[in-house]
């Protein structure tokens, strides 16, 4: 299937590593031209080579950006429009906010994880809605947890932050169908990435268990017997930011191997 992206410009924010950097990968692939973003100049020039030495593609671009920071993000839009002329495909993505419970959770963390995973996503998107808007024509997609579908035990920040993104992603895909700009949230299960080590980390010195043991227990959960690849959660996000995608919109898809029970 062509997804339409030959010379397309791509933003995904996030991608110095992990699902970021796999979904930024797939998009090389693809023919994109992309821009990717993360807070550190060093590990996002890591992931340029990377990505150019699997796909033999060259049109990958760096620009530093803190998603916590209002101006940051205003920047990072502005440069990637003063560079490539406009930006036909937004893909949000941020590291999630810290493992705990209620009780564990302060002010700061509250505060410090709703700029890092809900208003990054407002204020990026405010900025590329007006470009998007220009041409007629756009794709978000919003990458979030399987928690905006079921808690996760010990994830209470994201529990409560994940389902906003959601809210926020199925109002934008109404307000803006009528202007051809599509908006989707792809929640990841258990994918095998360093956040799901330490996630899986935290749980074992929590009960007193060996790291083998929780790996062991998580597995059990997920039907398909195994943690799934940031190439395969790429996969989805990638098609649903295309432009062979062209009906399905204000959607939440979550890769997780059917681990998840809730309808």
């Amino acid at each position: 299937m062509d997804l339409l992206l030959q010379q397309k410009v791509v933003l995904v924010t996030g991608a110095s590593q992990g699902l970021g950097k796999a979904v930024a990968t797939l998009f090389a692939k693809e023919g994109a031209t992309v821009f990717i973003s993360s807070r550190s100049k060093e590990k996002l020039e890591q992931a340029k080579q990377a990505i150019i030495e699997e796909t033999n593609h060259h049109e990958i671009y760096v620009i530093p950006c803190d998603m916590s920071d209002a101006a940051q993000i205003e920047q990072l839009v502005d440069t990637v429009v003063n560079q490539a002329g406009t930006i036909d495909v937004l893909i949000n993505n941020a590291g999630g906010p810290p493992a705990g419970k209620f009780l564990d959770m302060t002010d700061d963390i509250w505060m410090k994880s709703v700029e890092q995973n809900l208003l990054s996503v407002v204020r990026a998107t405010r900025h590329v809605l007006p470009h998007m808007q220009k041409q007629q024509a756009g794709r978000i997609v919003n990458i979030t947890s399987s928690s905006i579908k079921q808690s996760i035990d010990n994830l209470i920040v994201s529990n409560t932050l994940r389902p906003g993104v959601y809210g926020l992603t199925k109002s934008l895909a109404q307000e803006f169908a009528d202007e051809n700009i599509l908006v989707n949230t792809v929640g990841p299960g258990k994918i095998g990435t360093d956040r799901m080590t330490q996630l899986l980390e935290n749980t074992a010195e929590t009960t007193g268990k060996s790291f083998a043991e929780v790996e062991a227990e998580a597995l059990k959960e997920i039907p398909l017997g195994r943690l799934g690849t940031p190439e395969e959660f790429a996969t989805a996000v990638v098609f649903l930011a295309s432009f062979a995608n062209t009906y399905i919109t204000g959607q939440q898809l979550i890769v997780d191997g059917a681990s998840i029970k809730a309808l």
